[in-house]
């Protein structure tokens, strides 16, 4: 016989009204209602604009709070830079091993070093793509929106369906620029990152590759803060004057899900980092007890769809990817 604490009863009989019902975009899971009560008070409970999403890997069901809010991206704009980075390597535009050479235009004095290297000094894509994502360097940012056009990110953003996220201009670090040029919202990179987890962002390798480039991301003390030693999670932060964000895909056993964290308007840093730091673990705390519903009532779940990060493989030659990546739009 099995036997299951009073409370999973009491879940397991609201998500078998949850079942009953009519699906549509308001019915979810009774853990994601709590969870998307708790990330409301937290986010009315304190002094700035707050917008969370959270998606359960398993099951699609999404929650949050100012899902659709404009926000001042930050850094998180640097996962749809690399996006469209990965989208012309797919087309055989150039590839992983391709040399630039440093501008004085792409320099900016904010997050890296390679600000200060040498005007012409060579650096491949591959090395822009880390220095970019893992430390967050402005510099190979501007390097690689040079490399493939301002425009065409913001034309792939709009053909995901992400139609609040868009660059103005190339990154630089003042607070006019941060506030104004840079946007996206929690929904929109949420959007990308279930692509990205599921393989479906410009197509399987590619999101592979990107998972790992986001895994390597130095910058632990935001959504990885709270979390039990060791969980696996691909994320990008976004931090600069009155902002503080982080977006990744938490890799928990049996309980994967992705979550864009995004705070603006901040009269401290600090309170950006524990805000962020609690939706985390409100989400991660959400996302086991829904893992054990599921598990109870024999659910049937995506699991099997989810990719992680794995080491680079080689690219494949450009006969493969151009026949095989899904066009932009249809999945890639």
């Amino acid at each position: 016989m099995i036997r299951l604490r009073p409370l999973v009863l009491a879940a397991v009989a609201a998500s078998l009204a949850w079942i009953a019902a009519p699906h549509c975009a308001a019915a979810i899971p009774p853990p994601m209602r709590g969870l998307r009560d708790s990330l409301r008070s937290l986010a009315r409970s304190s002094d700035a604009n707050v917008g969370i999403a959270v998606e359960d890997l398993a099951t699609g069901a999404v929650t949050g709070y100012n899902l659709n809010r404009s926000m001042p991206a930050a850094s998180t704009i640097k996962i749809p830079v690399m996006v469209e980075v990965f989208r012309q390597m797919a087309r055989g535009r150039f590839t992983l091993t391709h040399v630039m050479h440093l501008r004085e235009v792409d320099r900016d004095y904010g997050s890296g070093d390679l600000a200060y290297a040498p005007l012409g000094t060579p650096v491949t894509v591959k090395r822009l793509l880390s220095e970019m994502i893992d430390v967050s360097d402005n510099t190979a940012a501007n390097m690689l929106i040079r490399l493939v056009g301002r425009q065409r990110i913001n034309a792939a953003m709009q053909a995901y369906g992400c139609h609040h996220t868009y660059l103005r201009t190339a990154i630089r670090t003042n607070v006019s620029s941060v506030e104004t040029n840079l946007r996206t919202t929690p929904l929109d990179m949420l959007t990308l990152l279930v692509r990205m987890a599921r393989g479906k962002l410009v197509d399987t390798w590619s999101s592979h590759a990107m998972l790992e480039i986001l895994a390597h991301q130095e910058i632990d003390t935001l959504l990885p803060e709270p979390l039990p030693d060791g969980t696996t999670i691909a994320h990008k932060t976004g931090s600069l004057h009155d902002v503080m964000a982080d977006v990744g895909i938490v890799y928990e056993p049996g309980a994967p899900f992705a979550i864009a964290a995004m705070t603006s308007g901040l009269p401290d840093p600090q309170l950006g980092r524990d805000i962020v730091r609690q939706a985390s673990l409100l989400s991660f705390d959400a996302m086991a007890r829904l893992a054990e519903v599921r598990a109870s009532l024999g659910l049937p779940n995506r699991l099997a769809e989810i990719i992680t990060p794995a080491a680079i493989p080689e690219a494949p030659d450009v006969r493969y990817w151009t026949g095989q990546a899904l066009a932009v739009g249809s999945g890639g």
